[in-house]
């Protein structure tokens, strides 16, 4: 499968905003700042992710973005297919001409890994990747050691 930044960078932008929900909008530039994306590419990529309305643009002060829709209801593969990424581990695109005018003989077995990765991304949604970013973070404060200041104890 090739998937590319675009991908990735749409999945990453969008969880971003996905952990802010309810907060308000979120701006290009934050993410930009948060995740180390180019602003360029953002702006690129959420141009897509507008037209297939998984996003919704706020303009003014206190503008950016936000979901369009429910955490429960986009998917990795959601976000993805938005930005034009191909999921895709066949040679051929999928056109069944890997040698030419015929299929390959493991053209069937990589169009059948392009259905197990479409349907597990497809079941993976934001609020899913927020409740495990959400996990991580209590794991990560629950493991840090608290140090006390022993000259106050001891008086």
């Amino acid at each position: 499968m090739r998937l590319t930044t675009k991908g990735r960078f749409a999945v990453t932008a969008l969880l971003d905003i996905a952990i802010r929900h309810g907060n308000g909008p979120v701006t290009l530039a934050d993410i930009s700042e948060r995740q180390r994306i180019s602003l360029s590419y953002l702006e690129q990529l959420f141009s897509k992710l507008r037209q297939r309305k998984l996003v919704d643009s706020v303009r003014g002060p206190g503008g950016g973005y936000c979901l369009a829709k429910g955490l429960h209801e986009v998917s990795v593969a959601d976000i993805i297919l938005a930005v034009d990424e191909p999921i895709d581990s066949t040679q051929c695109g999928g056109k069944e001409n890997c040698l030419g005018d015929s299929k390959c003989m493991t053209h069937d077995l990589w169009a059948k890994l392009n259905e197990i990765i479409f349907d597990y991304l497809g079941n993976v949604t934001l609020e899913r990747l927020v409740d495990e970013q959400s996990q991580r973070e209590l794991q990560r404060e629950q493991s840090v050691v608290k140090l006390y200041d022993m000259r106050e104890a001891a008086f």
